[in-house]
């Protein structure tokens, strides 16, 4: 791709492809050592990562004339992707991604095996870390839900703001053609660009959506062109979120969003979908198989106070002995729902105008992720007990499910 305009020669009729003996040297002397670089580099990286399981931790050995040695205990990992691009498939390979919890730089890439050999490892991995002996076999899914192409492509062409980007790149192109106006398309350009963000790559990305339970976790599968494996062992997920925009009540139908701790960044944006959407009571079963031991619509919730002059209006807020439980959003609602056992902080804030009305927000934290679970403009009583009821459930949550690691024990 570099030497190729090398070919290229300007003639007195213009830009010519010419293979003559002096372009074809000048075309080699590029592409020879870049060829040979780009193979080099590619077995470099290849020779620089080495693997294994020994006994209870995943040993990965980087580098090759400086080694680098990462022991990790299998008790951290919080999902296991299975991942294959285009080209991958072709040659069934496929990319085996560890997820840590520990942040940014927590993940670990296997990049690539055979997919018999990832689903192997992924299998054996997911064994070890329940407290299993490695040649446990996989074990059997029972079917949740598999997303209509039909409905994912409605569900994502009817939210008001992707209705009003296709009215606007309508009006601009019905501009552009009865002016003849150039300027126009630094509208409509940008506008276009913005629907296939929108639409075309969460079709092409949550296409063939499928969702799983099995003894060893939520399994996802999806992907149009990069297909994509996605196992979450049990107790990882740690905040759901059950989204609702206007249009999409009126036909039933709700996306469920998770935090999980170990994604960030991109890979966080990327994997916090456990149903892009679904009619409200799949994502209601969904959530209570998430929790077990709850039904998040029999949660009773106490509305906030009449003082609130907050634009995201909340709607309320419960509990009851697994769960914590608020909503809010207009006129997108949200309901947000936290395990006891998962929070990691309960915490009361003020800002200047709560002060001024005596109100308080109360936040049960999670790691860091799209799901923040906040009971706003609570009567500052009303918000000082339930810290501390939220504090003791949490408590008692924690000693009651004992250690969350080696779960199959």
């Amino acid at each position: 791709m570099l030497g190729f305009p090398l070919l290229l020669t300007q003639t007195g009729d213009g830009i010519t492809l010419a293979f003559t003996p002096d372009v074809i040297v000048r075309f080699l002397i590029v592409s020879i050592p870049m060829s040979l670089i780009a193979v080099g580099s590619g077995l470099w990286t290849w020779l620089a990562v080495r693997f294994r399981v020994d006994g209870d931790d995943l040993v990965v050995e980087t580098g090759v004339l400086r080694k680098n040695k990462r022991r990790i205990p299998l008790s951290r990992i919080q999902a296991i992707d299975l991942v294959r691009p285009l080209v991958t498939r072709v040659f069934a390979l496929a990319e085996v991604r560890v997820e840590l919890a520990g942040g940014a730089h927590s993940e670990i890439a296997l990049r690539y095996l055979g997919r018999h050999s990832a689903m192997q490892l992924r299998a054996e991995l997911l064994a070890r870390a329940a407290g299993l002996p490695g040649h446990t076999p996989e074990a059997p899914e029972r079917h949740v839900w598999r997303v209509p192409f039909g409905a994912l492509l409605g569900s994502l062409v009817v939210r008001l703001p992707v209705l009003g980007t296709v009215l606007l790149f309508f009006a601009s192109l019905l501009f552009l053609v009865m002016y003849t106006e150039g300027g126009i398309l630094a509208v409509t350009i940008p506008v276009l660009l913005a629907l296939i963000r929108a639409v075309i790559a969460p079709l092409v990305m949550y296409a063939n959506f499928t969702v799983a339970m099995s003894p060893d976790g939520i399994r996802l599968r999806y992907g149009l062109l990069e297909t994509r494996m996605q196992t979450l062992p049990p107790g990882r997920v740690q905040a759901v979120s059950i989204v609702e925009p206007a249009i999409w009540r009126s036909l039933g139908w709700a996306r469920v969003e998770v935090t999980v701790a170990g994604y960030a960044g991109e890979r966080q944006a990327l994997s916090s979908t456990l149903l892009p959407v679904a009619p409200r009571h799949v994502a209601m079963h969904l959530v209570s198989q998430v929790f077990p031991g709850t039904q998040v619509d029999a949660v009773s919730l106490i509305p906030a106070s009449s003082k609130a002059v907050a634009i995201d209006r909340a709607e309320g807020a419960g509990t009851d002995d697994v769960v914590f439980v608020t909503r809010h959003g207009w006129p997108c609602r949200r309901t947000d729902v936290i395990a006891h056992a998962r929070a990691q902080s309960v915490r009361l804030t003020m800002n200047p105008f709560q002060r001024l009305f005596g109100l308080a927000t109360v936040h049960v934290d999670a790691p860091p992720g799209p799901v923040q679970v906040a009971a706003t403009d609570r009567e500052l009583g009303e918000a000082r007990a339930i810290v501390e009821s939220t504090a003791r459930r949490a408590r008692a949550a924690r000693r009651a499910g004992g250690d969350p690691t080696r779960w199959a024990r």
